[in-house]
C-alpha cells in the first residue's frame, strides 16, 4: 500500500514504451540497489493456515516498524508472537520487545518526531487490552495506549502521516474523534482532536456508465494513501473520490501544506478520469516523488481500459491501467504523462525511487509489455514481483532481482541509513523468495 516513500530531471518520451533495456546508472548519489537481500531481516512464516501480510514499513531513528495483518515473526531460528505490529533494528534486524498487541489489521503507522509515540490506523477494537476504534496513539517503548489521545474513528483508517504539528489521517470514516469530516482530517498529535488544518469536502465515488451501476456498492469513497514531497511542502493523496474542495479530482490530488491550512494544489491530469476494468475501478493506489521534487511517479492496478482503444488484447495498450507512469509536478491542471510502462495486465501496488531508478512492485510478471495481456507481448521483459525503470525514459533497466509474487509488494521505501530498498509483502501461496533467497516473506531489504 505505501511508499514513503535527486532523481534525474528527465525528458519527455513517447507515451507507449516498447523499448529494449535501459542501461542501469551507477554513481555516488544512487544507482540500482543490490539484487541480493540482507540475511539479517525478520520475516513472516512462509506457510500458515491464513495469509499474513506486512502493509507498511516506517523507519524512525535506528528502528524499523512494520504493521499489517500477522501473528508470528521469525528471525533465523527464533519465533516471536506479534499481533499486527512490531519493530526491529534497522541495521541488525534484531526484533525489539515492542508489542502493542492489536486485535485487527493495522494499515498504517506514523511516528512522532522524537520517535516516542506511534500512531496506528486500521480496523481494530483492542490495543494491549484497551478498547479503541480504528485509530490509537501508543508508546514506542511500552506499547501502552495513550488514553488521553482520542481513539474513535467511525470507519477504517487507511493512511497516517505526520506533517509538522499535524497528524494527517485518511480512510473510509465519515467521522473521527468527534469531527464530522469525511475521509480526511488533520488531528492534533497530542489530543487526537480535529485541529482544523484540513477542510476539503471530499466527496463522490465513480461508477461506470457501462456496468449498470454495479460498482457503486463495492467502490466506496475513501482516502487510501499519502506521499509527502521531499521538501515537505506538498502532499499527494490517493483514493476513491470525484470532488475535492469543489474541484474535479478523481483518484489522486495534491495539497499545498501551508502554515495555517492545507489547500488544493492545481496539479492534476484528466488522464486520471479514465476508467479501467469494472472489477478494479480504483487503480491509482501508489505514488512517489523524484528526490528533487520535479516529477511524480504513479503505479497502478486496473487490469486494462474499460472499453475503447487498448481494451482488446490485439490493441497496443493506452491509458494508465496496470502501469507505471511519470508526470511533471508543476502546478498545472492539464498535465500529461512523460512516459508509461505497461506490465501486460498485472497490478503494481507500490513505487519508490532514488536518483537513478524508479522501483516498482506488485504481482507483475513483465515490464515493457504494452501489447500483452496476461502474456508476454513483443518486447516484453520478465520482471516477476519487482523491477526498476529509468526515470528519464521509463524503460525497464536490467536490474531484475525477482521476487515471489504472492498477493503483491504492498509497500516500498528507500532509506539512507542503512542505504537500500525495503519491500513489504505477504506469504500468500507460500511466497517467501526475494532476490533468489528464501525466507523473505513479508520483509526484504536490498542494500545499496
Amino acid at each position: 500500500m505505501w511508499s514513503n516513500k535527486s532523481r534525474l530531471a528527465s525528458a519527455a518520451v513517447t507515451a507507449t514504451l516498447t523499448l529494449g533495456l535501459a542501461a542501469p546508472a551507477f554513481g555516488a548519489t544512487g544507482g540500482p540497489v543490490s539484487t541480493t537481500p540482507a540475511a539479517w531481516t525478520p520475516h513472516l512464516p512462509a506457510v500458515t493456515s491464513s495469509v499474513m501480510q506486512v502493509r507498511q514499513l516506517a523507519q524512525c531513528g535506528g528502528t524499523m516498524y512494520a504493521v499489517g495483518s500477522f501473528t508470528t515473526i521469525r528471525r533465523y531460528s527464533s519465533t516471536f508472537s506479534r499481533n499486527n505490529a512490531f519493530s526491529f533494528s534497522a541495521t541488525t534486524g534484531a526484533v525489539t520487545s515492542w508489542n502493542p498487541n492489536v486485535n485487527g489489521t493495522v494499515n498504517s503507522i506514523a511516528l512522532s518526531a522524537d520517535c516516542s509515540t506511534a500512531y496506528l490506523g486500521g480496523v481494530f477494537t483492542l490495543v494491549n487490552g484497551t478498547a479503541v476504534k480504528n485509530v490509537v496513539s501508543v508508546s514506542t517503548s511500552t506499547g501502552a495506549v495513550n488514553t488521553a489521545y482520542a481513539h474513535n474513528a467511525g470507519g477504517q483508517v487507511e493512511a497516517l502521516l505526520i506533517s509538522g504539528n499535524h497528524l494527517l489521517t485518511g480512510g473510509y470514516f465519515t467521522g473521527i474523534n468527534g469531527s464530522t469530516k469525511k475521509y480526511m482530517v488533520s488531528l492534533n498529535p497530542t489530543s487526537g482532536l480535529d485541529d482544523g488544518y484540513v477542510n476539503l469536502n471530499i466527496s463522490g465515488h465513480y461508477v461506470y456508465t457501462d456496468d449498470g451501476g454495479r460498482s457503486a456498492s463495492s467502490n466506496a469513497s475513501r482516502v487510501y494513501n499519502f506521499e509527502l514531497s521531499p521538501d515537505g511542502t506538498r502532499l499527494l493523496v490517493m483514493g476513491d473520490f470525484t470532488s475535492v474542495a469543489g474541484q474535479r479530482r478523481q483518484q489522486i490530488f495534491m495539497l499545498d501544506l501551508g502554515l495555517s491550512a492545507a489547500t488544493l494544489d492545481p496539479w492534476y491530469s484528466t488522464e486520471f478520469n479514465a476508467n479501467c476494468a469494472t472489477v478494479e475501478p480504483f487503480y491509482v493506489q501508489a505514488a512517489a516523488w523524484s528526490p528533487d521534487g520535479s516529477s511524480v511517479y504513479v503505479a497502478t492496478t486496473g487490469y486494462k481500459p474499460a472499453n475503447g482503444t487498448g481494451y482488446r488484447t490485439s490493441d497496443p495498450r493506452t491509458g494508465l491501467c496496470d502501469a507505471a507512469a511519470r508526470f511533471p509536478s508543476s502546478k498545472n491542471s492539464a498535465l500529461t504523462h512523460s512516459w508509461v510502462n505497461y506490465t501486460g495486465c498485472d497490478s503494481y501496488f507500490s513505487v519508490a525511487a532514488d536518483v537513478n531508478d524508479v522501483y516498482v512492485g506488485g504481482h507483475e510478471r513483465w515490464a515493457n509489455n504494452p501489447r500483452g495481456c496476461d502474456n508476454a507481448g513483443p518486447g516484453a521483459v520478465s520482471r516477476p514481483g519487482l523491477g526498476s525503470l529509468s526515470p528519464s525514459t521509463g524503460a525497464a533497466t536490467s536490474w531484475n532481482p525477482t521476487r515471489a509474487r504472492g498477493l503483491g509488494a504492498d509497500d516500498m521505501i528507500v532509506t539512507t541509513s542503512p542505504a537500500g530498498l525495503w519491500i513489504a509483502s505477504d506469504n500468500a501461496y507460500g511466497s517467501d523468495m526475494c532476490g533468489h533467497v528464501y525466507g523473505k516473506a513479508g520483509i526484504c531489504f536490498l542494500p545499496a
